[in-house]
Parts: structure tokens; sequence; C-alpha cells
């Protein structure tokens, strides 16, 4: 195979982990946008309880959406995996396998979100009060749903061939659309909540269609040829076989989120406002964290099937260093202008108050969660998602939510929520550094390894 600039497999560690971290970077910046320039204008142009609707989206998304997505990162581990070990055949095979998933997926989730979705949020102890504007944002968003599946996989399978600068593009420019027809469906067509959902459907699709179009029309071995779009079995199945610990997590650690959020729902509309509005921030803050998890695995599995385990470990090294650092900064600018970033999405005063105790309880400890994060992208690169899987459902799930239970019945206090993040990410960060003193690699022979002979 003639050298790609795509590979993360040859050159600086450093540089080209940077280079493909920072357009992801921007990626994550413009889809968070998403749901923010929605809850933004909903709640500065239709008041805190359409502001609620809209901000509670989060937990209920991930339920619906956490589970493929977590399949999708299945598919890129192996994608990566064959890129770096120039396997064609094989690459193929999976790219087309992963295309067919996400269409199958898509159609499904669209269903179930429409048909679910009163039923979740009654589940969630939504306030009568805005049970009909959720119910209406949820159903028009998940309409779209295909379009969310099909650009999450298609976006995974450019990034795990290395390329991260185009779903940068295609998501830039679908935000900027997204904004437009906010304003343009939310504040001139007067169309409520429906709106800002309409907005994200079209941007969405329009993310979809750009991503597509550049791997149907590109001459690199990662190409998607829609004849060839069908499910191949034994490659289904070790896509299956590494996303769906990953896809479990992602749901129940959803499902456990969902819990935490129908605890807060308890405190009022109010309550829901303002730490929906901090949970649109702390998405922005969570970027660094994500994008450095992100990079990692892909880095790890397609040096890992090079063979290169030298930049393995160098790669390792520098994200669990650089990341929980760069996660720290942000996690002081946070906590120092909480009263500012609040008050962007909602100046009403009992809004704010929740939504800035929210942020100075749990941003000083971003560092942790990328810590998390981090190592358990490391694993899934290096093909062991059942570890972070086990880890995240013990801690995240099971621990937040019997933490929670027990300890609000005693204290009804919503800070006791708010302590639930940094105490479970505190106890996972400490199993995740015991696990990684435990990994084992093969001798560093530094060579790149080519199975095929490519």
């Amino acid at each position: 195979m003639k050298p790609n600039s795509t590979s993360l497999t040859e050159g600086s560690v450093i540089q080209k982990m940077l280079l493909f971290a920072i357009p992801i970077f921007f990626s994550n910046l413009f889809q968070q946008l998403y749901n923010a320039v929605d809850s933004l204008i909903v709640g500065n142009f239709l008041g805190p309880d359409a502001l609620a609707a809209v901000s509670s989206s989060g937990n209920l998304i991930m339920l619906m959406v956490g589970f493929i997505n977590g399949i999708s990162l299945g598919a890129g581990v192996l994608v990566a995996r064959f890129f770096g070990a120039e396997d064609h055949e094989n690459l193929r095979r999976a790219i087309h396998t992963t295309v067919a998933l996400g269409i199958a997926a898509g159609a499904v989730l669209t269903v179930a979100g429409v048909v679910l979705t009163p039923q979740i949020l009654r589940l969630m102890g939504t306030p009568e009060q805005v049970l009909p504007n959720s119910i209406l944002y949820f159903r028009i968003y998940f309409l779209g749903s295909l379009a969310v599946v099909l650009y999450n996989m298609g976006a995974g399978i450019l990034q795990s061939a290395g390329d991260s600068r185009s779903p940068m593009k295609y998501l830039i420019i679908s935000s900027l659309v997204n904004v437009v027809l906010d304003l343009v469906f939310v504040s001139v067509v007067n169309l409520g909540v429906a709106g800002a959902a309409l907005a994200t459907i079209f941007s969405q699709v329009m993310s979809a269609f750009l991503c597509f179009r550049r791997l149907s029309r590109t001459q690199e071995c990662y190409r998607v040829c829609w004849r060839q779009v069908k499910f191949d079995l034994p490659m289904l199945r070790q896509v299956v076989t590494l996303g769906i610990p990953s896809g479990v997590q992602n749901s129940v650690i959803a499902l456990a989120n969902v819990i935490v959020q129908s605890n807060i729902n308890a405190f009022g509309a109010a309550a829901m406002a303002g730490c929906g509005a901090y949970s649109k921030v702390e998405g922005f803050a969570f970027l660094p964290i994500t994008c450095f998890a992100m990079a990692l695995a892909t880095f790890v599995s397609q040096n890992i099937g090079a063979g290169r385990y030298d930049r393995v470990k160098a790669g390792m090294k520098f994200g669990l260093i650089a990341s929980p650092l760069l996660a720290e900064a942000v996690g002081l600018v946070v906590f120092t202008f909480a009263p500012l970033l609040i008050r962007a999405f909602n100046d009403d005063p009992a809004v704010m108050v929740f939504g800035v105790n929210d942020a100075r309880t749990v941003s000083l400890f971003y560092f942790l969660l990328a810590f998390s994060h981090c190592c358990a992208g490391i694993l899934r690169g290096m093909g062991r998602p059942v570890i972070p899987m086990a880890i995240m459902l013990a801690v995240w799930c099971a621990l937040r939510i019997a933490y929670i239970t027990v300890t609000v019945h005693f204290i009804p206090n919503i800070r006791v929520v708010y302590l639930a993040y940094p105490i479970t990410w505190a106890i996972s960060s400490v199993l995740f550094a015991l696990c990684l003193t435990r990994l084992q690699f093969p001798p560093m022979t530094g060579k790149p390894h080519h199975p095929h002979g490519a």
C-alpha cells in the first residue's frame, strides 16, 4: 500500500495524535452545538418550561442511541485494525457490513423512539407542565434517527482510517445550518420546540449526506460502494463482539443517568432547567476528554494492527497526561465563569442557582473523568471492551444509582445528586489505573507488521 497521510502508524507520535485529535475536538464542538443552540434559542425565546423540555434531552437520547453508537465503536476498532495492517479485503468487508448495520439500526431506532418516548418521559417523572413539549421535541427528533446513526457510522469509518478532518468540516457546515434554521423556525415562524427539533433533523441529514458523499467518491481503500452494502455474517459477528460491550455500557450508563435525571426532576422545573443548562456547558467542557479518548482508541488499534507496540505505549503515555491536564484547565474555567455560562441559557434566578451549584460541585473533578475515558479508549483500541464495560457498569451505573437512592432518602438535597459524579469518577479512575498496570505487550520491535504482504 502507498504511504497514506491519514495513517497513524508512522511519524511523530505526539504530532500524529494532536493532528488527529484536534479535528475530533472541533467535530465534537460543533456536534455539541446542536442541542446547545436549541437550548439557547428556546430558553431565550420560549422561557424556562420550554428550556426544561429541550435541555433534559441528553440522557434520553443517549439511552436510545447509546447502544448503536457503542456498536459503531466496535466497528471503528475493527476498521482501524485492518487499516493499520493494510488488510484491504477485510477492511472492505468491515466497512460495508458497518453501513448495512447502520441502515438497519437507524430504522429500528426511528420506530422505537417515536413509539416509546411518552412512556420513557413519564417513567422519568417529567413534570406535567413540561411533558407535552418534551414528547413533541423527542418524537420529531427521533424521526431523524437514521441520519444520526448513518453520520456516526460514516464519521467512525473516516476517523478509523485516520481522516478526522472531513467529519469536522461536515459538522461545521451542518451546525451553521442548524443555527440559522433554529432562529427561523423558533423566532420567526413560531414553531416552538417543534421548530428546534426540525432544525436539528435537517442539519443531521446534511451531515450524513456530506459524510457518505465523501466515502462513496474517495479513491482510498476505505471507499463505500453502495452495491456492496450487505451483511457479511462472519464480519458482523466480529463487529458485534467488539461493539456489544460498549453498546451495553453506553445504554446502561445512560439509563443510570435517566434515573439521576428523574431525581433532579423531583426538585421541579427550575431544577430541570438549571441542571439542563449546566449539562450543555458540561458537554462543551468534556470535549477535550472525548477527543483524546477517541484518538487513543484509533491510534492504539491502528498501531496494534501494524505491530507497532512501541508507538502504542508512547501514545498511551501522552494521552493519559495531556487529557487530564487539559480537562482540569477547562474545569477551572467552568468553575470561575459558571454564573455567566448558565445565564446565557436562562437568567431566571431559581434556574441560575441550580445550574451554578451543579457546575461548581462537579467541574473541579473533570481530570478524573478524563483519565477514566482515556483508559477506556485504550482498552477498546486493544480489543478489550469488556473491561471498561465492567468497570463503568459497576461504578457509573450500579454504584451511582445505589448512592443516590440511599443518600437522597436520608438527605433530600439536590447537592447529593451532583456529588454522585465526582465520587464515581474517582472510584473508576482507581480501578482503571490498576488495570493499566497489568497490561502485557509483545516484545517491542518498532517495525511495522504487514500480514498480507501489502
